[in-house]
Parts: structure tokens; C-alpha cells; sequence
């Protein structure tokens, strides 16, 4: 008897997963040691000096349109309505699509789930999904080194959004790290219509806004729904590049300055717990302890029950929880000065 074709499509994960350090056997101190990750950077080379201008005035006014949001001739129920509601769908786009999903392949989901959230991400308008995904895997690679792209040893400000607005080699290699994704043409259809797909919802927040008489007309939705949602999104995902690479505390001894941040796990949907994720960047789980609260993961595991995930891989349980004894011991160790 004929068989219909599996839904589920296997990928490989194109980058090696870093082993973290047992904390059991290696906990103290729970930090960084000396070498590349503490040097001073060199200046940036001639051929990243200049800044880029289109990528400046786009922050720019997208930020000032922004501002101009708030407004009280811009405010309406409908509008606010909209940013929640888009800020959910691109942002879990980011976390669960661009992220978990596609560059680390932390579990299986039907072509047509695959798709709607690589469409749900690239509405974040972070670049399109081939080189978000790309350079995140880049990342991965040289975390906090001098090739990472926004290596946070040049400082906060640097890994938050400095790094975009200058000329990123990473850029150049690709296609070394973008193989899969290039295999579906859906992917390298969203590559060339990512800001018509954005101007697309413009056009219909701006028409929808007109036709209801929302107070401050069509343009209000625009400016809630796209600029304003698009300002919170951006900060929200540049924070776990910066803070979460200087701020909170470590579960493992990752080789990077990888943080767990609760206050970037909330606005980032669960991905400010860090440190765990570069211990363990294939696990689909990156809040480990129990409080360590990760929405993503609940729409994860909501998926798993509908079956519409699977081979979700998780952070092996002995190894994560021998870990955060650790530290959890070590706290304590501080807190009553025998540490």
C-alpha cells in the first residue's frame, strides 16, 4: 500500500554543539577565565571603519516613528491591539522560528509549520531568515572572539547595535552556514520579499485603520503596528546580543561571557536565559532551573502535543541538573561568606 510522504523533513545541525563543563566535577568559579574573551580590541580595520548609511537612517527614523507613536493623537485601543498581537507573532517568529527552529534544528516540525514561522520571522524584518539564521551560526562559532560579528569584548553598546551599522565580514561566509535553509525556495522567496511582506502589512493596518475610523486614523495603526512594534522587537532581540553577555548570572562554564538575564528572558520570550543556551544551543528547553520561565518553550511543547513537533531535543537532564546544583551551591557558599 502507497504511503503518504513524511510532513516532517530531516535536517542536519550544521554547527558543532560546544560540550559544557560537568559543573559537578568543574563548577568554581563560574566565569570566564583570561585569554581572547578578557584582550582589548583593536580598532575596527579601514574596511569597517565607515558607517553604513542606509542601515543608520533606517534605525533612525524607525525609531523617531517610533517615539512619534506615542503620541496621544496616535493612541487607540485597535492600535495597541496591534502591536501585542504583531509583537507575539514576530517576536515568537524570531524565538521559536528563526531560532530554535531553523538555526539549531532543535526539533522537527511540518513543512507548512516550518514555513509559517520562517514567514512569522522575517515580518520581524531582522535581514531575512537565510542570513539572520546565518550569522547566528556564525555566532555560535566565535562567541565573544574577535571574529564574532558582534563580539561583546568591544563593549555593550558594540553587541547591541553598533556592529549593524558598519560592514559585517561575516556577511561574506554565508553559504557556509546556510546550506539547508537554502534548500527550500520558500526561503530564498522570503530573502527577496522580506521588506515587501512588511510593506504589505503597512498598507493593510493603513487601510484597515482608514475604512474603521481608528483615532488616529491609518496612520496610527502604522506607526503602533509597525514602528513602534518593530523598535520593541529589534531592542528586545539586540539584548540578548548585549545584556545577557554582561549581566545576570552563569549556570556552566560556557567559553563565552553568556548570561542568564531574567528580565531579557521576559521581553525576549524566553531566550535571556543564555548562558544555558550556549551550553546546550541544540536543546529546545533554555530555561533549565525551575524558575527560570521560557514561553518559547510552552509554545514548543504545545506544538508537541497538537504533533506538530517532534525529536524535540532537550538539555540532557543529569548533566543540567548537576550544574545548577553547582551554582545553586555556590550561592549559598556566598551568601553565608565561606566563599
Amino acid at each position: 500500500m502507497a504511503r503518504w510522504p513524511s510532513p516532517f523533513r530531516r535536517h542536519p545541525v550544521p554547527i558543532p554543539v560546544p560540550q559544557p563543563s560537568n559543573a559537578a566535577t568543574a563548577a568554581p568559579p563560574l566565569a570566564p577565565g583570561p585569554g581572547l574573551l578578557s584582550q582589548p580590541r583593536p580598532p575596527l580595520p579601514p574596511s569597517q571603519s565607515a558607517f553604513h548609511g542606509p542601515t543608520v537612517l533606517f534605525l533612525v527614523v524607525i525609531h523617531v516613528a517610533a517615539l512619534v507613536a506615542l503620541l496621544p493623537r496616535f493612541w487607540s485601543w485597535q492600535g495597541l491591539t496591534a502591536l501585542v498581537l504583531l509583537y507575539w507573532i514576530t517576536g515568537i517568529g524570531v524565538t521559536l522560528g528563526l531560532h530554535r527552529l531553523a538555526a539549531h534544528r532543535s526539533f522537527q516540525a511540518p513543512l507548512l509549520v516550518e514555513r509559517t514561522l520562517m514567514l512569522m520571522g522575517t515580518l520581524a524584518l531582522q535581514n531575512s531568515p537565510i542570513e539572520w539564521v546565518g550569522l547566528h551560526r556564525h555566532h555560535h562559532q566565535f562567541s565573544d572572539l574577535p571574529n564574532d560579528h558582534h563580539d561583546s569584548g568591544r563593549g555593550f553598546w558594540w553587541a547591541h547595535v553598533g556592529w549593524m551599522l558598519h560592514d559585517c565580514p561575516a556577511r561574506s561566509h554565508l553559504d557556509r552556514y546556510t546550506a539547508d535553509l537554502r534548500r527550500d525556495p520558500f526561503n530564498g522567496w522570503l530573502e527577496r520579499w522580506s521588506i515587501g511582506l512588511q510593506l504589505l502589512l503597512a498598507a493593510g493596518l493603513f487601510g484597515y485603520g482608514s475604512w474603521a475610523g481608528v483615532h488616529g486614523g491609518g496612520l496610527g495603526l502604522v506607526l503602533w503596528g509597525i514602528a513602534l512594534r518593530l523598535v520593541l522587537v529589534y531592542n528586545a532581540t539586540w539584548l540578548v546580543n548585549s545584556a545577557t553577555h554582561a549581566f545576570g548570572y552563569r549556570n556552566f562554564n560556557s567559553d563565552d561571557l553568556s548570561r542568564n538575564c531574567w528580565w531579557v528572558a521576559l521581553l525576549a520570550l524566553g531566550e535571556g536565559w543564555h548562558n544555558n543556551h550556549h551550553a546546550f544551543p541544540s536543546s529546545a528547553r533554555h530555561g533549565l532551573r525551575w524558575f527560570e520561565f521560557d514561553i518559547t518553550w510552552q509554545h514548543i511543547r504545545l506544538l508537541r502535543t497538537l504533533g506538530l513537533a517532534r525529536r524535540v531535543k532537550l538539555a540532557p537532564l543529569p548533566a543540567a541538573k548537576a550544574a545548577t546544583a553547582g551554582a545553586d551551591r555556590l550561592q549559598t557558599k556566598a551568601h553565608s561568606g565561606r566563599l
